[in-house]
């Protein structure tokens, strides 16, 4: 193992977490927020003094990366950006426990968008912008944004990119990863400065507008105001915000090939019609049901809500433009599929993906298929290609695995002695990286009654589920750590 490489990698995050904090600090400044200036400077003097010191003095070859390396690596910077962006919170007093300081942020850079705030309100608006600007960051992936920079110090992100499974796929829209990084974020710039330019042509303020599209583009859901997106009442707002969240749970890889002309690539992407298709009936049922149980007034009224909270949830955005739980069941239940769904392979998105369900879609009617014809040799096939017996062997254990971590978490988070679905949606949310659950943890409520314990399984929960299960789950087995391997 490299150990001096994974230092030195790790000392190169520090500083890069540190100067993200810096547009927090000026937030403070601009708002003569001095108390909270302090924290933030309490935390990036040291952070960059630690992390310049161990990148100035550690020597390190990167030229025998191995894979395992590349998980310890994606494993310990999401911890320690985690960590250490809780720091500003704690030293400010405005969430004095550092269980819960670390809880919420890892939320922000999971893009879970939970919440153990009781009154988000009362945050100071530097805090409230680095709570949000942890979901910009970590939308993409803090690895991504590192690799686009790592080759200024001689450094490949080959290995580091395989590991962290979260965000955009490199290597394929150009034979250098670090420019494929760099492609990605600037669609992913372009896409956050159209949705806030948008956003303040409708009447929002800048900051509220960058705070929302922080939430949007990010797929993460933090709110400066209690009641979510509710609180603006503003059917345009919802509009680009449900515009932004659908395009932000699409495959990014995608729409560099509709930037160069290959739309039919676009638009014929299997994965894309599904997650259209999904969408759009989702959509259909909950609007059905809400205008059949006279929740709103109109048909009109039922398809505005549902449409965003159905982009919300499926994109495991986490936005709320009404307490939906207080909805009938039915409509409760289809949120609740929807959330192990998730968003596209490849986007900011969490959940299981489109593109595994489609996969294991297929596989059942393979199955049935062949019972009927035992002779046949039917293939699975996206878009019109066979995918490989170990694409498939993946999917299948990918399924496996994160059912079952889903039912162990509600198994040990029912200790605490709360109802059956506030336990299990909470789980499913935060390995999701959704946010709400319903009952307790429902959109207008928060994860404040948890103990210290389960706040912190459910912080693992979302790391877990935004690295997409096997980066974290692979350091706890005895075969990751022989020496030989």
């Amino acid at each position: 193992m490299n150990y001096k490489a994974i230092l030195k990698l790790s000392g190169i995050i520090i500083v890069l977490i540190a100067c993200l904090m810096i547009p927090s600090l000026f937030v403070a400044f601009l708002y003569g927020e001095t108390e909270v200036m302090k924290s933030f400077m309490s935390t990036i003097v040291p952070m960059l003094f630690v992390g310049g010191f161990i990148t100035t003095y550690v020597k390190a070859q990167f030229d025998h990366l191995k894979v395992r390396d590349g998980f310890i690596i994606v494993a310990l910077c999401w911890t320690l950006s985690s960590v250490l962006g809780a720091f500003p919170f704690v030293i400010s007093g405005y969430i004095p426990d550092f269980i819960d300081a670390f809880f919420e942020t890892v939320s922000g850079f999971t893009t879970t968008g939970s919440s153990i705030l009781t009154d988000i309100e009362v945050l100071p608006k530097g805090l409230l912008f680095w709570r949000s600007f942890t979901h910009w960051i970590g939308g993409m992936g803090i690895i991504v944004f590192a690799i686009a920079l790592l080759p200024t110090l001689g450094i490949s992100g080959q290995r580091v990119a395989k590991a962290e499974t979260t965000g955009p796929t490199f290597g394929k829209l150009t034979s250098k990863t670090a420019e494929s990084a760099k492609i990605l974020y600037l669609i992913y710039v372009g896409m956050t400065l159209l949705q806030v330019l948008l956003l303040i042509l409708g009447g929002m303020n800048v900051f509220d507008a960058l705070i929302n599209t922080f939430g949007s583009v990010g797929t993460g859901g933090f709110s400066i105001y209690n009641n979510s997106i509710a609180h603006y009442d503003n059917l345009y707002f919802e509009i680009i915000i449900s515009i932004f969240m659908f395009l932000a749970g699409t495959n990014f890889s995608l729409y560099y090939y509709a930037l160069r002309g290959h739309w039919r690539d676009f638009f014929y992407d299997s994965e894309i019609r599904c997650y259209f298709i999904i969408i759009s009936s989702a959509i259909a049922l909950i609007t059905l049901n809400l205008w059949t149980s006279s929740i709103y007034a109109s048909l009109g009224e039922s398809l505005r809500f549902s449409v965003f909270q159905s982009a919300s949830i499926m994109t495991t955005t986490g936005f709320a433009s009404a307490d939906f739980d207080l909805w009938p069941t039915f409509s409760k239940m289809i949120l609740f599929f929807l959330m192990f769904i998730g968003g596209c392979s490849s986007s900011t998105a969490g959940g299981i993906k489109v593109i595994r369900i489609l996969m294991l879609f297929k596989l059942l009617k393979r199955g049935i298929s062949v019972r009927l014809h035992p002779r046949a040799v039917v293939s699975i096939k996206l878009n019109h290609k066979p995918v490989s017996t170990d694409t498939i062997s993946s999917v299948v254990c990918f399924a496996f695995l994160y059912f079952g971590i889903f039912f162990g978490s509600t198994l040990l988070l029912s200790l605490e002695g709360f109802d059956l679905i506030t336990t299990a949606s909470a789980a499913a949310s935060c390995l999701g990286n959704i946010g709400p659950g319903f009952n307790l943890v429902g959109p207008v409520l928060n994860y404040s009654l948890f103990s210290d314990l389960s706040t912190f399984m459910l912080a693992i929960l979302m790391l877990v589920g935004r690295l997409e299960l096997f980066t974290i789950i692979l350091l706890f087995t005895r075969h990751f750590w022989n020496p030989d391997k």
